[in-house]
């Protein structure tokens, strides 16, 4: 096992969610793991997850903004953003990738550069820069973080569930401004990142009439759990006929099997127009993942964009600020008046 190698299993990645490292950095540092503690590892970051600090706002772009907290429709305290833009009706509601928070992630720092060098992740993504490209275009920007994510509270022992519990998140962020005075009638467009957006389409499954008059989704970058991690088996080393033995551990862990985190089978129930975009080569997923997703929604009005030139997943995130014109042209496109 090549050194690189070692250190991604150390403190290797769940789509965005770290494995802690093992006890002991001397212990650490002269034994590599076996092909049972990578697996113990993997699983135990389903268990628990390392959270991203928040360490940009809107004030370094010159954006007004103010804290605000709301619920999630299970009461679960959530943290965010709310970035005005005067005399807009329009309003654009973002959610992050695992692992991230409504700032972004700072993958070119510890423990995070280490987590993500031998992918070749091992860079920054200032989420903040997307609200300032969504605020001069004209929209009002509710940002958030996700549960057990950022700075929104703990919530169901701290596991992650690929957008199970977090598509709670998704609804109290859609009841919180309906219920805001400034806000409630306010033209609604979702920006749903990751696992962002596979908790947007398992709330969409569960209580499409939530969804009613929001007039378009985009989403960068959904991933299937099992697919994500039969790649990471292979990247370590770990014969892939193991995804089953991993997939107890996460179910010993979490109470969840990978059959039941499948954001391929929610998207069945999208019912708003949709774009999505993705790193075609992507190194920790397959595009076929992503395809299918698209695929299963079933509305005529849709659109797979492809980012290709990389294998690295983070320059999906950072493709909106590279090149923001067709996602604003599908927001500007579906949210008139």
């Amino acid at each position: 096992m090549s050194e690189a190698t070692r250190r991604a299993v150390l403190g290797t990645t769940i789509g965005l969610s770290a494995v802690p490292l093992l006890a002991g950095t001397a212990r650490a540092a002269s034994t590599a793991p076996d092909e049972d503690q990578i697996l113990q590892q993997m699983a135990d970051a389903f268990g628990q997850q390392l959270r991203s600090p928040i360490m940009h706002s809107p004030s370094e772009e010159n954006l007004d903004y103010e804290d605000v907290t709301f619920q999630a429709i299970d009461g679960v305290p959530i943290e965010g953003w709310f970035i005005p833009a005067r005399g807009s009706n329009k309003l654009i509601i973002a959610n992050h990738p695992m692992g991230f928070s409504r700032a972004g992630l700072p993958g070119h720092l510890e423990p995070w550069k280490s987590i993500w060098s031998s992918s070749g992740n091992d860079i920054e993504v200032n989420l903040v820069r997307d609200y300032k490209i969504l605020h001069d275009a004209g929209y009002n920007v509710l940002a958030y973080d996700l549960r057990n994510m950022g700075l929104s509270g703990a919530a169901n022992g701290g596991i992650a569930s690929s957008g199970i519990f977090e598509s709670r998140d998704v609804l109290g962020s859609l009841r919180y401004v309906r219920e805001r005075g400034d806000t409630r009638r306010m033209t609604i467009g979702l920006f749903s990142r990751c696992l962002g957006c596979s908790s947007t389409f398992y709330a969409m499954t569960r209580d499409p009439r939530a969804f009613e008059g929001v007039r378009c989704l985009v989403g960068p970058q959904p991933v299937t759990m099992e697919v994500i991690m039969a790649r990471r088996l292979v990247m370590a080393g770990v014969p892939a006929d193991r995804i089953d033995e991993l997939e107890r551990l996460v179910v010993l862990r979490t109470g969840i099997p990978f059959a039941a985190r499948r954001p391929q089978q929610w998207a069945k129930g999208v019912r708003v127009p949709t774009l999505l975009y993705q790193v075609h080569d992507d190194v920790l997923t397959h595009p076929s993942d992503v395809q299918t997703m698209f695929d299963n929604i079933p509305v005529s009005d849709k659109r797979l964009q492809w980012i290709r030139g990389t294998n690295r997943r983070f320059d999906g995130y950072l493709e909106f600020q590279r090149r923001p014109q067709p996602m604003l042209k599908w927001f500007e496109s579906h949210m008139k008046s």
